[in-house]
């Protein structure tokens, strides 16, 4: 294997246990194990990869979800190894901490823009390159949030590879001088090595706590209902734009000077 072609096109189906041609052309990603299994309850189709890093559902109009874990580590593998198929979209369905007043739990963002506070997008191009996704992606994706008549705010999400930092004065006084509107830990990944790899891609973030505030930081209970509730809309909103992107069959990749 000389090339990063040859290597995805052997990983890519070491690491998620589906083979090449199984994938569909627009993928859906997410890092929560129930919108994996929901997705597959929804349209009777198989989970593939159990035990494997990653797992993935098809269903019969050809959109993918894949599971691919938690952490910019792995956003960026997934996205590294998504060049074995050259998807014509990929969606990230993730949560993120908001950290202003006006994001809600439950809220949904459309990034437009993630600040790259992880490093690891660091070792793909330099820092000055800033972390954006594809816009016409998310006009679907903004069209099907209005037709459901739910909230969702713009703005710029913070990226960061600590998983532990609520308690850190320091970093929460940082945070507030970035002009931020939501936290998380892999959404500036996705942008960068998506952008590296050619590839179109978008995220729909789930406001899942405000962690800038002690009653707001995320628990077990909190979480789980915000699973309960929200979870399922996310997917179905996400599932729903890729599925009319496909059907438009509109091209959503940015030229390249």
């Amino acid at each position: 294997m000389k090339t990063k072609l040859d290597i995805a096109k052997n990983w890519l189906p070491r690491y998620t246990g589906t083979k090449l041609d199984e994938f569909g052309e627009y993928i859906l990603l997410t890092n929560f194990d129930n919108y994996l299994t929901n997705f597959a309850e929804q349209f009777n189709c198989d989970v593939k990869g159990e035990g494997r890093p990653m797992q993935t559902a098809t269903n019969s109009n050809g959109l993918t979800l894949i599971n691919f874990g938690i952490g910019s580590a792995n956003a960026a593998t997934i996205m590294d190894l998504l060049v074995a198929k050259k998807p014509k979209g990929v969606l990230f369905l993730g949560k993120c901490g908001g950290l202003k007043s006006s994001t809600e739990i439950g809220h949904f963002i459309l990034p437009i823009a993630a600040i790259r506070g992880e490093g690891t997008s660091d070792d793909y191009v330099p820092k000055e390159v800033p972390a954006l996704p594809s816009f016409k992606l998310h006009k679907f994706v903004s069209e099907k949030i209005i037709r459901h008549k739910q909230e969702y705010r713009t703005g710029v999400i913070y990226t960061t590879n600590r998983r532990v930092w609520e308690w850190d004065d320091n970093f929460r006084k940082y945070l507030k001088t970035l002009y931020t509107i939501g936290i998380d830990m892999e959404t500036a990944t996705l942008f960068i090595v998506g952008l590296v790899n050619q590839i179109p891609r978008g995220a729909l973030l789930l406001v899942s706590d405000m962690p800038l505030i002690p009653e707001g930081i995320k628990t077990e209970a909190s979480d789980k209902k915000v699973t309960e509730k929200f979870s399922k809309l996310h997917l179905q909103i996400g599932v729903e734009a890729m599925t009319e992107l496909e059907m438009k069959g509109e091209p959503i990749k940015h030229f390249i000077y």
